[in-house]
């Protein structure tokens, strides 16, 4: 069953459309991961449904609370990690973390608290002040407040940011681990690998427009081709270029990811290679690399915005990130 419903839900920075009328379920007990670059929308639809910000135009249902009519009976259900960590520059990760638990009814805090700064690799840093913590360190204190939490639903923005890769996979198993004693989890993020990983659900976002939203399994296997091939080549691709692979029969689909930088979707890459491979000998191609791949997350992105992920990072005019 869905736990949140979004309704035609929008949010508008003066001209600037952040989230355009976003129609999309939760299911109890998931993980879902919205993932779509800087400017996509993704901050706006977590504090909308946090009711930190009000919605231009449409609403939300969270466990049954209307967002706009209910924001008390909604907040009591949800749990929060911000994207820019919300720490006091004075107090230390104890007394943060702390205070935090007691708020939120935490049956033992001390202990809580105790066991998580371990988990998270933070005991020996809980008496140092927050202006102290280093960026990873602040992003692990933030995450932890919903992990002592443990709310109905969990909302966190951008987990693992400046977090290094040991450390990303930990938070990811405790967000799994939330997700399997109950809590359902929204999470956005802008790393392919992370909601690739993490997400029972992706819902792609971009520039405020909910795109598609599937398994990570079926949104790959929603490419025309079920293979790729990458091929990156030392000068610009020129039109012949692309004329002459076009010609290829069994190829579904090509994509210019960068002017030096191809990427071409087929079935069989194995056989098809040697064909290809002859038609750029002949021309006089140079190539740099070439790989052959499944599809990834990142295929799926490009399929459907023409664009790729990591290059579409803009810097947003509003928080709509």
């Amino acid at each position: 069953m869905a736990i949140v419903r979004t309704l035609g839900l929008t949010k508008k920075y003066g001209s600037n459309v952040a989230v355009d009328h976003l129609n999309l379920e939760v299911q109890e007990g998931e993980i879902l991961g919205i993932l779509g670059p800087n400017g996509a929308g993704k901050t706006s639809i977590l504090l909308m449904l946090s009711t930190i910000i009000k919605p231009t135009e449409g609403t939300a249902q969270v466990g049954g609370f209307d967002i706009r009519k209910n924001p008390y009976e909604t907040r009591e259900l949800i749990g929060i990690a911000f994207q820019e960590p919300k720490l006091f520059w004075v107090n230390t990760p104890w007394e943060i973390l702390t205070w935090h638990a007691k708020v939120c009814g935490v049956k033992n805090p001390k202990q809580a608290v105790e066991t998580m700064l371990k988990k998270l690799d933070l005991w020996d840093a809980r008496k140092k002040f927050a202006h102290e913590l280093s960026g990873g360190m602040k992003k692990r204190v933030e995450v932890a407040k919903v992990l002592i939490q443990r709310p109905k639903i969990a909302i966190v923005d951008e987990p693992t940011a400046q977090i290094d890769i040991g450390g990303k996979f930990q938070i990811w198993n405790m967000i799994r681990g939330l997700r399997d004693e109950g809590s359902t989890i929204i999470l956005a993020t802008n790393e392919l690998s992370e909601a690739d990983r993490l997400s029972d659900r992706v819902a792609i976002m971009y520039r405020g427009r909910l795109l598609v939203c599937d398994t990570p399994r079926n949104l790959k296997d929603s490419i025309p081709g079920g293979d790729v091939i990458d091929i990156r080549f030392g000068a610009p691709v020129e039109d012949k270029t692309m004329a002459e692979l076009k010609g290829i029969a069994g190829i579904v689909n090509m994509a210019l990811v960068k002017t030096t930088h191809m990427r071409i979707y087929l079935n069989r890459a194995e056989k098809m290679l040697p064909k290809i491979m002859d038609v750029l000998s002949n021309l006089g191609v140079e190539i740099s690399s070439i790989n052959m791949k499944e599809p990834s997350l990142d295929d799926v992105f490009l399929h459907y915005t023409g664009a790729v992920l990591e290059e579409s990072q803009a810097t947003p005019s509003a928080p709509s990130s």
